[in-house]
C-alpha cells in the first residue's frame, strides 16, 4: 500500500506554470537529454513544499531503447527528474553557490510505470536544509492520481 501522499495532486492547476524551463536553466545546470525537468507548478516556502513536472515524450532518448516494443521511463531517470526539482529548490537559495548532487536515495520504491505521452508529476517536501552539508527531501511520482514511485534523496554541495 502507498504511503499518504505529499500532497493531493488534484489539487495542482497543471494549466498554470510558476517556473518554466527556461527559468529552470538559470539555476540547473542540466542541459539536453539529462534536462528532464519540464517546469514547475509552485514552490510553497512555508511548508517547504514544491510540485513540477517530466513530460515523457515520445522522441525522449529513453523510448527506443528501454524497453523496444514496450518503452517504460527508467525509474532512474524518474529519481533524476526529482533530484532536479529539489536542486532548484535549494540551488536557487540566495547565497547558494556550488552544485547540488546526489548524495543518496533511500526506499525508493516504484508502484506504477511511466511510458511516452504521460506527464510525470513530482512532488517534493524539503526535510532537512543544512547549508552544503545535507540537503534530504522526500520525493513523490504521479501520473494521473497514481503514485507511480515514493522514496527519499539526498543532495550534498560537490
Amino acid at each position: 500500500m502507498p504511503p499518504q501522499a505529499l500532497m493531493d495532486v488534484r489539487t495542482i492547476d497543471q494549466g498554470s506554470v510558476a517556473v518554466s524551463r527556461e527559468q529552470i536553466y538559470e539555476i540547473n545546470p542540466h542541459r539536453h537529454e539529462f534536462a528532464l525537468l519540464d517546469g514547475i507548478f509552485f514552490i510553497d516556502e512555508g511548508r517547504r513544499l514544491m510540485a513540477g513536472f517530466a513530460d515523457a515524450r515520445p522522441d525522449a532518448f529513453w523510448v527506443r531503447g528501454h524497453i523496444p516494443g514496450r518503452p517504460l521511463m527508467p525509474g532512474v531517470l524518474m529519481i533524476e527528474a526529482a533530484a532536479q526539482l529539489v536542486s532548484y529548490y535549494v540551488m536557487g537559495r540566495p547565497g547558494f553557490e556550488g552544485f547540488l548532487g546526489f548524495g543518496g536515495v533511500e526506499r525508493m520504491k516504484f508502484r506504477g510505470q511511466v511510458v511516452p505521452g504521460d506527464r510525470l508529476i513530482i512532488v517534493a517536501y524539503m526535510k532537512e536544509m543544512r547549508g552544503k552539508r545535507r540537503n534530504v527531501a522526500d520525493v513523490q511520482g504521479f501520473v494521473g492520481e497514481q503514485m507511480v514511485y515514493e522514496g527519499t534523496i539526498t543532495g550534498m554541495v560537490i
